[in-house]
C-alpha cells in the first residue's frame, strides 16, 4: 500500500514512490470452515494507522462527494453521490464485501495527472456502493471511466462470502480518461497472494467466466509498444509492469513465502523468487493461484501475516545483520552501500513499518451482521493481537482512533502508539522480550476465539427479535475486545520496562511474581549478555581482541 520509497534507485521500472503491502486470498473451499479470507498489511513509514468508519446513508439528489487522496490528502474535486451508500468499517462493508490492495506502480507514463479517483477512494467508493465482488468491479471500473484514475498500477483483492477476485489496474496516461484493467476470479478451492508486483499474466488461459477486462486493452498495449504478438499470448504483467530484480526479490519473494507455507513443491520456484535468474531458461513466474496441501484456518492467516521467511533460504537470522537481539527485521532503507558496492536487505511479509493490519473473514452461511469480521490490529502484525471488529459494528473503538492522537501526537489512549511503544522496546532485544509479548498476544487471541461461538449464537437469536439491539450488542462487543487488547498491551509495556530494565532480567517465580529475598528486596537481576550465536560472531570478527589473559 502506502508510498514505498525503498526500491533500488534506477532499478525499478515502476515509479520511485511505489507502495508496499501484502494480500493473501483464500477461497471458501480452501478454508477449514468455508470462510473466505483476504488479508492486508498496510505498510508505510510515517503513516498513522487508524480504523475508519463510514455510516450507512441516504443522499439527496444533487448531493456531491468530495474526493481526497487517501495517501496525500490532496483534494481532487467532487463527484455526484448515489442515492444510498452502505456502511463501511475499515475495508469491509455491512454486506460482507471486502476490498484490499497492494500497489505495483507499473509504467510511470500511464499515470493520469488529471485523474480524480485515487486507489484508496476507489476502494471505499466500491465498498459504499456495492454488495458483491462482481458488482464492486463494475462500480470501480465505471468510476475511473467516468472521472479518471489518479493512482499508479494497483492490485485489488475483492471478495464476498462466495467469490474472490484479483483485479489489476493501470491508467491510460495524460490526455486519456479511464483505466485498463483485468480481473480474474480465484477458484473456490485455491489460494492466492500479491505483494506489490502485478501477478496476472496471460489471462486468456483462464476460464472465460472467470475473467473480466477493459475494452481494447490488448490494442492499447500494442499502440504503446508494450506488446507485440497474438491476443491469446497477451501478458498483462509483462506489458504494464515489467519485472526487475527489485520487483521479484522485494515483492514476489513474499508471495513465494506465503505459498511455501501451504503448497508442496515450491522449491522449483526458488530461482525465480531469488530475483537473480531472470530471463534464464525454465525460470518462470509463479501461478496466480495454487491449491494448498490442506484446508487453511484463520490462525494460518495470522501466522502468514507474521512471516519473516523463517526456515527458508531468505531467512534473515543467518548473519550478523540480525543484531545482538537476533531480530528477524532489518533497518531501512532496503539498500545500502559499502566501498562503492550496493547491497540490499530482505523485505519479508511482517515488517516494522506496518501501520495497520487487516484480515477479512467472510461467512456466507451466517447473517451479514455476524458473518463478516475484520480482524484488526495497529502496527507490525507479529507484535499485535488481532481484534474482532464485526462488519456491522457502528462505532470505531476509541483506541483505534483515539482523540488528540496522530502521526506526531503520542497518546496512551491510542493503540497505534501503545503497540509501537512496545514493539520498539522489543526489536533490539527480540530474543529476550518477544517470547513475553507472544505469550500475551496468543493469550488475548485465544480468549477472543473461545468466546466467538457463544456470543455469535446469542446475536443471531437476538437479531430475530430486534436487529437494532443485536447490532448494538455487536458494537459493544467489538469495542470491548479492542479495550481488552489495549489494556493488555498497557500492562505488557509496564512489565517489559520493569522486568527487562537496563538490559538485565528480574527473575520471576512460577506464579509470575518477582522473586524476593528474605529481607523483602527483589532478587538481583540476571545479566544474560549476548546469545551463543552472537558471541561466536563477535569472536570470529574480533579475534583475540577481547580474550582474557590466563
Amino acid at each position: 500500500m502506502r508510498r514505498l520509497f525503498l526500491f533500488l534507485a534506477g532499478m525499478m521500472l515502476a515509479t520511485a514512490t511505489s507502495l508496499a503491502c501484502t494480500n493473501f486470498l483464500v477461497g471458501k473451499k480452501a478454508s477449514s470452515d468455508g470462510s473466505v479470507f483476504i488479508t492486508y498489511n498496510a505498510d508505510s513509514y510515517g503513516m498513522y494507522g487508524k480504523l475508519v468508519y463510514l455510516p450507512h446513508a441516504k443522499h439527496a439528489p444533487g448531493e456531491m462527494r468530495k474526493i481526497y487522496d487517501g495517501d496525500t490528502n490532496h483534494y481532487y474535486g467532487e463527484i455526484p453521490e448515489v442515492s444510498e451508500t452502505y456502511a463501511v468499517m475499515g475495508y469491509i462493508n455491512e454486506h460482507q464485501l471486502a476490498i484490499m490492495e497492494t500497489t505495483f506502480g507499473g509504467r510511470e507514463e500511464l499515470v493520469d495527472p488529471n485523474g480524480k479517483i485515487d486507489y484508496v477512494s476507489l476502494m471505499r467508493l466500491g465498498l459504499q456502493r456495492a454488495k458483491t465482488a462482481r458488482e464492486a468491479i463494475q462500480v470501480m471500473t465505471k468510476l475511473v471511466d467516468d472521472y479518471g484514475y489518479a493512482s499508479e498500477g494497483e492490485s485489488f483483492s475483492i471478495a464476498d462470502p462466495n467469490e474472490v477476485w484479483i483485479m489489476e489496474m493501470v491508467g491510460k496516461g495524460a490526455g486519456q480518461r479511464g483505466a485498463h484493467w483485468v480481473a480474474v476470479r480465484i477458484p473456490d478451492d485455491a489460494i492466492a497472494c500479491h505483494a506489490n508486483h502485478s501477478r496476472i499474466h496471460r489471462f486468456s488461459h483462464y476460464p472465460k467466466g472467470d475473467v473480466l477486462c477493459s475494452e481494447g486493452i490488448v490494442d492499447f498495449a500494442r499502440q504503446k509498444g508494450y506488446f507485440q504478438g497474438k491476443d491469446a499470448d497477451f501478458d498483462f504483467s509483462a506489458a504494464f509492469a515489467p519485472a526487475d530484480f527489485g520487483a521479484i526479490r522485494y515483492c514476489e519473494t513474499r508471495v513465494w513465502s506465503f505459498y511455501n507455507r501451504f503448497v508442496d513443491g515450491m522449491d522449483k520456484y526458488l530461482d525465480y523468487a531469488s530475483g537473480r535468474h531472470m530471463g534464464e531458461p525454465g525460470v518462470e513466474p509463479m501461478p496466480l493461484y495454487m491449491k494448498a496441501k490442506r484446508l487453511l484456518t484463520r490462525q494460518d492467516m495470522m501466522d502468514g501475516m507474521r512471516d519473516h521467511y523463517e526456515g527458508t533460504p531468505f531467512d534473515v537470522l543467518q548473519d550478523c545483520g540480525m543484531g545482538p537481539g537476533e531480530m528477524p527485521y532489518r533497518p531501512t532503507p532496503l539498500t545500502f552501500e559499502y566501498k562503492g558496492k550496493k547491497y540490499f536487505n530482505e523485505r519479508p511479509i511482517s515488517t516494522q513499518q506496518t501501520a495497520d493490519t487487516y484480515i477479512a473473514q467472510l461467512r456466507g452461511w451466517m447473517p451479514d451482521m455476524v458473518g463478516g469480521i475484520l480482524w484488526y490490529g495497529q502496527d507490525d502484525p507479529n507484535m499485535i493481537a488481532y481484534v474482532p471488529i464485526y462488519c456491522q459494528t457502528t462505532q470505531v473503538p476509541e483506541c483505534f482512533d483515539a482523540p488528540n492522537a496522530g502521526p506526531t501526537q503520542f497518546s496512551f489512549k491510542s493503540s497505534f502508539w501503545v503497540c509501537n511503544w512496545i514493539s520498539n522496546m522489543v526489536y533490539p532485544r527480540y530474543n529476550q522480550l518477544f517470547p513475553v509479548l507472544k505469550e500475551v498476544r496468543d493469550k488475548v487471541e485465544i480468549e477472543f476465539a473461545a468466546k466467538q461461538g457463544e456470543v455469535e449464537a446469542g446475536w443471531i437469536a437476538l437479531a430475530e427479535k430486534s436487529p437494532v439491539a443485536a447490532r448494538r450488542a455487536i458494537t459493544n462487543y467489538s469495542n470491548e475486545c479492542a479495550a481488552r487488547m489495549h489494556d493488555a498491551w498497557l500492562k505488557l509495556g509496564e512489565r517489559l520496562i520493569v522486568e527487562f530494565n537496563d538490559m538485565c532480567v528480574k527473575p520471576r517465580d512460577e506464579q509470575g511474581e518477582y522473586k524476593m529475598t528474605e529481607d523483602g528486596l527483589p532478587v538481583p537481576p540476571t545479566r544474560p549478555g549476548y546469545s551463543e550465536s552472537y558471541r561466536k560472531k563477535i569472536v570470529e570478527e574480533a579475534g583475540d581482541r577481547y580474550l582474557l589473559p590466563e
